[in-house]
């Protein structure tokens, strides 16, 4: 079964509504680890719209799961990442005016810059993946850059308005995963995946990781941080490779 990453970047967007201290990413760091995620991610942005350096610095000496840290290849946050040494670096686009990430990294025209960011990061003990769209050019540069894993953009699945969309969107995720296994890379995905989409994506074969943040701390509002957690991971077992979505 692929394990699950939960991004906690939209407690601290809720935070920062106030600019106070609550609710703590810190705190639904560890909810969220309770209820079974097998992986933290958070995006310490340039403009530290909401995960900030505190939250960066607490998540690197409390979480017990794997870390990931999505961030650009701005100096001032790869050297971040080279201080914290997360398990985890992931590379992707940032644009001020975006409300979330949109869309994936563009490693074949970032190559030189990325190669020395990733060489950086992995002298560090740090895996790098970067988050790009599902196309084999990109896929086999991140690979040439030296990065161990990408993870799939799943946009086009996700904001799909029909089924020939999604069917489509479904067979490009297939052949990344074919693409990226065979250049010998880890294979995740994410973006807009939800209780109600994640079936056809995690049935899948070769994804190892999902990052799902929104939907979790959504539902979270609801039921509990453990127990989004606790749902979203029945999901994926639900639905691994092999059964009917």
């Amino acid at each position: 079964m692929p394990s699950l990453g939960v991004n906690i970047d939209h407690v601290a967007t809720v935070r920062q509504a106030r600019r106070t201290d609550e609710p703590d990413p810190i705190w639904a760091a560890a909810e969220a680890e309770l209820g079974g995620a097998d992986c933290i991610t958070f995006h310490l942005r340039e403009d530290r719209r909401h995960i900030n350096d505190r939250d960066a610095r607490l998540l690197s000496e409390t979480v017990g799961v794997k870390l990931n840290m999505e961030m650009s290849v701005a100096e001032d946050i790869v050297a971040v990442a080279e201080e914290l040494r997360p398990a985890q670096a992931t590379l992707v686009p940032e644009r001020r005016e975006e409300l979330t990430t949109e869309g994936g990294l563009d490693v074949v025209k970032h190559r030189a810059v990325l190669t020395r960011v990733v060489e950086r990061l992995r002298s560090r003990g740090i895996v790098v993946s970067a988050f790009i769209e599902p196309l084999p050019d990109q896929i086999r540069a991140s690979a040439d850059v030296g990065c161990q894993a990408v993870e799939l953009w799943t946009g086009a699945y996700a904001h799909a308005s029909d089924d020939v969309e999604r069917r489509k969107a479904l067979g490009d995720l297939a052949e990344g995963i074919a693409v990226g296994k065979g250049v010998d890379m880890d294979v995740h995905g994410g973006h807009g995946l939800t209780y109600r989409n994640v079936a056809s994506v995690a049935a899948l074969p070769g994804f190892c990781e999902f990052n799902i943040g929104h939907s979790i701390v959504s539902r979270a509002v609801f039921v509990g941080m453990r127990e989004a957690v606790r749902q979203m991971k029945e999901l994926l077992v639900r639905y691994e490779p092999g059964e009917s979505p």
